[in-house]
């Protein structure tokens, strides 16, 4: 099956621009809506992050710069923040505000940070890249999972 590449080119608040990789095996695009939808094995690419996804829908302002990233289904990515934490993960569906540099993550959500060796596991989670914090809920009967990489203690006597 052939692929579908289509690239956009946005400012990323600063002097530079960096350029935004996206493959998918279909796409259309309204110009006067400035709704794209891509679908089938959509894979995006911009700078240090990537996001993989069966359908991702981006909206564009009047400028037709990205505004909104919706991808569904069985989304997966990898993202850097701006202090360098590393995070990998996979949700149901990802909105990704690149104004706002924010990530929320629905349904099934497992998010790791890599360099921190630090897990969530939630029904939402929003990570906030330019301040490098998240919040998480867990479904109504499900809470919310954080798990740690604890160091060992060797220093423990023998007797506790």
């Amino acid at each position: 099956m052939k692929k579908t590449f289509f690239t956009i080119i946005f400012l990323t608040g600063s002097l530079f621009s960096q350029e935004l990789k996206i493959k998918a095996n279909t796409f259309h695009s309204d110009q006067k809506t400035g709704i794209s939808v891509f679908e089938g094995s959509v894979n995006i690419i911009r700078g240090n992050d990537e996001l993989n996804a069966s359908k991702v829908t981006v909206y564009t302002d009047e400028k037709q710069e990205p505004t909104k990233f919706i991808a569904q289904g069985d989304a997966s990515f990898n993202i850097k923040t701006i202090e360098g934490a590393l995070y990998k993960g996979k949700a149901q569906k990802v909105v990704y505000l690149p104004n706002e540099k924010e990530y929320h993550f629905f349904q099934e959500v497992h998010l790791k940070q890599i360099n921190e060796k630090k897990e969530i596991i939630g029904e939402e989670v929003i990570l906030k890249t330019i301040e490098g914090k998240a919040y998480a809920k867990g479904a109504q009967k499900e809470p919310v999972i954080m798990i740690f990489n604890m160091p060992k203690d060797d220093n423990k006597s023998k007797n506790d």
